[in-house]
């Protein structure tokens, strides 16, 4: 590791990039269990965000599950690399300036404090809450059927368990609120984080 040398020094900075955008960075980490929503809500608020000039990025755990980290598992050592992966490429994104949507289920504490200590004073926490039960009865990607025949492993919420989150920036109660209302929320809270001072 002694001939890497990172280049931080660059002629254009993170504050040149953000006023180019006309906006701050942020890393919205939203977790939660698998079908309580968290793709969703992103989604929703990446349009809104989209549509009023903001540049946005979504880092979903099955799209990188299915390149950057294809080669993980789901064992704690795993799962422990798959959460630094997504953290620090979250990290390369709001360094240029982006609104940054993660979207993984980080069932753990030490793996949402692994992301904090990756990303800092970017990380928003965001727990989508929403109870096994909720999300075996939606079900959106037959997981829980799978999981429910044994078919799936370590599933998260059955065999292997969810922490929830003791203090995030936010929870948002996909059982109560609707996906419109749970963006609009969403959005509200950021809002403040993502306008550069005038």
């Amino acid at each position: 590791m002694s001939n890497i040398h990172p280049e931080f020094h660059r002629f254009l900075n993170r504050h040149d990039k953000e006023s180019l955008l006309g906006q701050r960075g942020i890393v919205i980490w939203m977790c939660g269990l698998s079908g309580s929503g968290k793709s969703t809500i992103a989604n929703a608020a990446e349009r809104v965000l989209h549509q009023q000039g903001r540049f946005t990025v979504i880092l979903d755990g099955d799209n990188l599950r299915t390149g950057l980290n294809s080669d993980l598992g789901f064992s704690d050592s795993d799962r422990l690399e798959n959460i630094r992966r997504f953290a620090e490429t979250a990290k390369l994104f709001v360094s240029q300036g982006a609104i940054v949507f993660v979207s993984a289920i980080t069932p753990k504490g030490e793996l949402r404090d692994l992301a904090r200590g990756i990303l800092g004073k970017d990380l928003f926490e965001v727990y989508i809450k929403a109870s096994y039960e909720a999300c075996e009865q939606r079900d959106v990607k037959g997981l829980y059927a799978k999981a429910a025949k044994g078919e799936i492993a370590n599933f998260t919420g059955k065999d292997s368990g969810f922490e929830a989150p003791q203090d995030p920036d936010l929870t948002i109660d996909t059982e109560n609120s609707s996906i419109e209302d749970s963006a609009f929320e969403l959005l509200e809270k950021i809002r403040h984080r993502i306008t550069p001072p005038q």
